[in-house]
């Protein structure tokens, strides 16, 4: 057997270990490691493999992200943020029709601007919002799928685990990838606001209204929830201001939701364990599923089966976008029986070079030189007319008139990095929403079961044929944002 075909086989091994039940870090980490022995022959490489690969992947810097934006969302929690967060959406909502559903989408977009996870989200929203959407006649099948969908906003919102897990295996900028997420994540909460808005009007049966709240309590209980705009602004703006590093952020965020909880009375001796506890409960759980990605594409790495396949699409000679499409359709087929975690580790590292070698051509040479001249300052003004002269005929610069004006960076190599990066932070948030859409797909979807577990009387039937509107709304945003990446990307510096 070849290397090659070694490798090819192990994905359908992977898949086999997968539905047998086997958790996806063993499962791959297993796959990974008797690979490596059948690739060299022998078992010591592997066996070496395992001291230097554990080493070197929890040493990067980078991962300590996780569990503080972890224990961020769970020092929240104790500070009752989730509480008034929901509170003050539905001051203003609760007496619209569906509006009490509306407002615990609200509730879970700002509490994913502090948690970061999307299960975390749900859970906690749910246990907030459920018993309120119940007390108002909200059938049960559409409460449940209103949170159910409302926490996949934990994962797209920044900051974002699995935004921070994409941007180290592909190398991309963490602060560049959370700018990207925020106008796609306004337009998902609004989206799902759309959504129930139309299922109501269908279904008026689903939901009830609340009394009308006066604009002095409405007032107040926005009020209530400066700690959340507090966290978000310093957490998130320190990053964009340059005060901090992403990691950096995430502890001042975990830190600042600390004192906000312990202030409010929730965090106490006690808790402070049990909530240390359960951080180091997720993270552990996400860590060795990073560990076991890590061996499994070394060894798809080591057999070449990722460069094999990205030079055999384009060898094919399809368009991008065909290719894109495919693979976003992949992304919901696999999203029905799988977590989105494990599916951003298992299938970036094979479809990431794949878009590499993909020709989008976001940023032209006539875009890029244009955007050069315009940082020029102290050029001859005649040199410059003539060189936006050129450049508003659509032809570049030549190289000679680059050197006379002092304009440096502007060749083949730096185009490329540029297309590279925009078409790595477009991919990354469209992954994120497809990825999101498994977590609210059956059978598997694993908000579906949160859900279902907290509120046992509601029939999984019910929960289904509720979700699909919200499904639809994601699948109507996922379109959007491949027909128009401008929606993704204007917002970041591109040289």
């Amino acid at each position: 057997m070849t290397d090659l075909f070694i490798g090819a086989m192990s994905f359908p091994v992977l898949l086999g270990l997968i539905f047998l039940r086997v958790p996806i870090g063993l499962a791959m980490f297993s796959v990974g490691f008797t690979g490596l022995w059948m690739v060299n022959g022998s078992g010591l490489i592997a066996f070496a493999r395992l001291k230097s690969e554990t080493y070197t992947t929890f040493s990067s810097y980078s991962l300590s992200i996780i569990p503080m934006f972890l224990l961020m969302g769970h020092f929240a929690t104790l500070g009752g943020m989730s509480q008034a967060l929901f509170k003050a959406a539905e001051s203003w909502l609760g007496h619209k029709k569906g509006g009490v559903a509306m407002a615990a989408i609200g509730a879970c977009a700002g509490f994913g601007a502090i948690c970061g996870s999307s299960l975390a989200t749900a859970a906690t929203m749910s246990r907030v919002a459920l018993p309120e959407m119940k007390r108002y006649g909200y059938s049960g099948g559409f409460a449940s799928a209103t949170l159910a969908a409302g926490g996949t906003l934990g994962i797209l919102i920044p900051p974002s685990v699995v935004l921070v897990i994409y941007a180290i295996l592909t190398e991309q900028n963490i602060a560049k990838l959370f700018l990207a997420a925020f106008v796609p994540g306004i337009i998902a909460a609004l989206g799902y606001v759309l959504a129930i808005s139309i299922y109501v009007r269908l279904k008026p049966d689903s939901a009830g209204t609340r009394p009308r709240i006066p604009y002095a309590d409405r007032f107040r209980a926005v009020f209530a929830v400066w700690p959340v705009l507090a966290v978000f602004s310093v957490v998130v703006g320190g990053i964009y201001a340059g005060w901090f590093t992403p990691t950096e952020g995430a502890a001042v965020g975990a830190f600042g939701t600390g004192v906000i909880a312990w202030v409010g009375g929730g965090l106490t001796f006690a808790t402070l364990g049990e909530s240390f506890r359960v951080t180091a409960k997720s993270t552990a759980m996400i860590f060795f599923i990073v560990l076991g990605a890590a061996f499994y594409n070394g060894f798809l790495a080591l057999t070449q089966v990722p460069q094999e396949v990205a030079a055999w699409v384009v060898e094919q000679g399809l368009s991008p976008w065909v290719v894109l499409i495919v693979i976003l359709v992949f992304y919901l087929l696999l999203g029905c029986l799988m977590d989105s975690l494990s599916m951003i580790l298992l299938t970036i590292p094979i479809f990431w070079p794949i878009m590499q070698g993909l020709d989008f051509q976001f940023v032209t040479m006539v875009e890029l030189h244009s955007a050069k001249l315009d940082t020029v300052l102290d050029a001859p003004p005649a040199l410059i007319a003539e060189a936006k002269a050129l450049l508003a005929a659509g032809n570049e610069l030549p190289r000679e008139m680059l050197r006379e004006l002092g304009i440096r960076g502007a060749n083949n190599g730096a185009l490329n990095r540029i297309n590279t990066e925009q078409i790595a932070i477009w991919f990354g948030i469209l992954v994120l929403i497809v990825v999101e859409v498994g977590l609210i797909t059956p059978p598997v979807g694993m908000n579906l079961f949160i859900i279902g577990a907290m509120d046992r009387d509601t029939p999984m039937l019910e929960t289904y044929k509720a979700v699909l509107f919200f499904i639809a709304s994601d699948l109507f945003r996922v379109v959007l944002l491949v027909a128009f990446p401008a929606i993704t990307l204007f917002a970041i510096p591109w040289f």
